[in-house]
C-alpha cells in the first residue's frame, strides 16, 4: 500500500502535494481539475503522479502491517434500466505495537470508475448523503441524465465510509463495510444481438486519515494497492442491456 500526507505548513512548491491539499473532501474532484474526460490511462497517471504517496510521518508508512482490505463480494442486483452496485469490504484489523501515536480518526474511499453505458443520478445520491448512508458521497464527470451512450463519456462514484477513530490503536478487530451505488442504464446503440454489454472494473480503494495534534494538523492518505484474497478482474460483473437489433431494423426499411 501506499501512503500519502500534507499539514497545514506544506510547501506548496512541491506540485504533488500541493495537488493533493488543495482537493477538498474528493480525489475525483482533483482528478477533474486536470482531466476533462476519465480514462483508465489518465487516472492511473494521476494516482501515480499527482497524490504524494509515501510522505506521511506520524502513522506507519506500510498499512498492510497492521490492516487488511479485502472484497468480500461485487455485485449488479436487480432489474430492469435500474440497479444497484453492491460491494462488501471486509476491514481486518491486526494488533499494533507502536503505542505512542496521535489522535486520529480514518475513513475507507470507494471510487467507481463507470462505464459509459450507465449513470448514477446525482440526485439520488445526495439523498442517500443527507440520509447519513455514506459520510461523503458524489458523482464526477458526465452527468447528463438524457444522454445515450454513444453520446456520453465516462462518470465515477466516490464514496467515504466513516471507519472511527484511533485505527492504528485498537486490539485485533473485524468488520465489514457495505455499499450500494444506484445506477441507471443509458440508451444504448443498436446491437444484432438485442442488447450490449456493459463491464464495471475493480473499484479503487483508499483510506484516508486526520491526524489530530497541537502543533500540527495532518492528513494521511493511503492506495490499496493489492487487495486481499480478491480474485476480480475487469468484466466480472456485466449489465447486459436490451436494445434494438441491426438485423430487424434494416428488415423494416
Amino acid at each position: 500500500m501506499k501512503v500519502g500526507s500534507c499539514d497545514a505548513n506544506y510547501d506548496d512548491s512541491d506540485s504533488k502535494i500541493s495537488a493533493f491539499c488543495s482537493f477538498k473532501k474528493y480525489i475525483m474532484q482533483s482528478y477533474y481539475a486536470k482531466y476533462e474526460n476519465l480514462l483508465d490511462s489518465d487516472f492511473q497517471d494521476f494516482i501515480g503522479q499527482e497524490l504524494p504517496f509515501g510522505m506521511c510521518e506520524v502513522l506507519p508508512h506500510d498499512l498492510s502491517l497492521v490492516l487488511k482490505l479485502s472484497i468480500l463480494h461485487w455485485n449488479l442486483i436487480g432489474h430492469g434500466s435500474h440497479r444497484h452496485l453492491t460491494s462488501s469490504i471486509r476491514v481486518n484489523i491486526k494488533p499494533e505495537s507502536i503505542s505512542e501515536l496521535p489522535t486520529h480518526h480514518c475513513e475507507v474511499i470507494i471510487i467507481e470508475r463507470l462505464p459509459s453505458g450507465v449513470f448514477a443520478d446525482p440526485f439520488e445520491l445526495q439523498h442517500l448523503l443527507q440520509r447519513g448512508v455514506y459520510s461523503n458521497i458524489a458523482v464526477f464527470g458526465d452527468t447528463n441524465l438524457e444522454s445515450p451512450s454513444f453520446l456520453s463519456n465516462r462518470s465515477a462514484v466516490e464514496v467515504h465510509m466513516d471507519i472511527g477513530h484511533n485505527l492504528f490503536l485498537r486490539h485485533a478487530e473485524e468488520f465489514n463495510i457495505n455499499v450500494e451505488i444506484p445506477l441507471h442504464a443509458r440508451y444504448p446503440p443498436l446491437n444484432e444481438n438485442g442488447y450490449w454489454e456493459v463491464k464495471f472494473g475493480v473499484p479503487d480503494l483508499f483510506m484516508r486519515c486526520s491526524v489530530e495534534g497541537k502543533s500540527h494538523d495532518e492528513s494521511c492518505l493511503y492506495k490499496v494497492s493489492e487487495i486481499t484474497g480478491s480474485k476480480l478482474t475487469y468484466g466480472t460483473v456485466v449489465w447486459k442491456i436490451p436494445s434494438g437489433m441491426k438485423t430487424s431494423t434494416r428488415a423494416n426499411i
